[in-house]
């Protein structure tokens, strides 16, 4: 009987003949760490019957693509099966946006006009992927946050300003979100978002109040604005005034809704409103900066049609 069989263990060249697996690389996977083994008293490497199906399994997760540092784990236990291939895909879902935001991005460059190639080329060179897009966006929002905030409140307007990067763009969809993060990296658009929040912090008794009303306005005039409707008076544009002069502990007056104007006018900036007008070419929904952009408007004519309080005399 050979010293193989009496000891009850597998000579390399064996387990090699069981599995299919190349002797050189078995001996890579033990020098590895990936499977264990022992030494005979002559120096050669044995191998306990578990080591057939640790083979088996190690073969079939290569096949699948899964790194030895991720077996290694399945076969010491460190991980479960279900653990490791919920990683991997994970993993490779984030190369697979890479991919689709590449390829999307080559697409938009290569249906330029030739006048417009270089231009666009420009601009979709500074976006990596899709993910540091989004990531450079949330900066920049956060960046325009003028005073500690509850975290949910500041979770809540960064989801809202900030749309995700959609998985399988279309070359409309790069080239809008690229021209949106180079939008955020005008500093002087910054330094107005950020001079204005501080002086509305200044004046305003609740944010969260303040925002519960204006979602309540947008709700109003989303229908409006979508059937079309001119910006102009009524209970949409109402609803928006009273909200920002409640904070404000004051009433909706004339002319409160001219000095509003004043105080929203950052928001009317053609580069804010051409990053909401982006931001609708990327989901291919309304968000809430149109419809804001809209009941600014409304708010600008019905300041423009109100007369103005004569003077008192004397």
């Amino acid at each position: 009987m050979s010293e193989t069989t009496a000891a009850g263990t597998l000579g390399i060249g064996e387990l090699a003949q069981l599995t299919g697996v190349p002797v050189r690389t078995i001996r890579f996977y033990c020098d590895e760490g990936i499977l264990a083994s022992e030494h005979s008293t002559g120096g050669h490497r044995r191998f306990d019957g578990a080591a057939v199906d640790q083979l088996s399994l190690l073969r079939r997760l290569r096949g699948l693509g899964l790194s030895l540092p991720a077996i290694t784990d399945v076969l010491t236990g460190r991980r479960s099966l279900a653990e490791v291939v919920a990683a991997e895909r994970a993993a490779l879902d984030v190369e697979l946006a890479a991919l689709a935001w590449r390829h999307a991005s080559l697409r938009a460059v290569e249906t330029a006009a030739p006048a417009e190639r270089a231009a666009r080329l420009d601009l979709l060179a500074a976006v990596e992927d899709g993910r540091s897009a989004h990531d450079a966006l949330v900066s920049f929002w956060r960046r325009t946050i003028a005073a500690p905030i509850p975290e949910e409140l500041a979770t809540a307007i960064i989801t809202m300003s900030v749309p995700d990067a959609p998985s399988d763009p279309t070359p409309t969809q790069v080239v809008a979100y690229a021209e949106m993060v180079r939008l955020t990296t005008d500093r002087s658009l910054t330094r107005q978002l950020l001079y204005r929040a501080r002086e509305e912090r200044q004046v305003i008794a609740d944010e969260a109040i303040l925002l519960t009303g204006m979602a309540e306005a947008f709700e109003l005039a989303e229908p409006l604005l979508l059937a079309g409707q001119r910006p102009g008076p009524g209970r949409a544009l109402d609803h928006f005034v009273e909200a920002h002069a409640a904070v404000r502990n004051t009433r909706d007056t004339p002319g409160f809704r001219r000095q509003l104007v004043g105080r929203v006018a950052v928001h009317r900036d053609p580069r804010v409103r051409r990053y909401w007008h982006l931001m609708t070419e990327v989901t291919g929904e309304h968000n809430p900066g149109v419809v804001q952009a809209w009941l600014l408007d409304a708010l600008d004519a019905s300041v423009a049609t109100s007369p103005r309080t004569p003077p008192a005399l004397g």
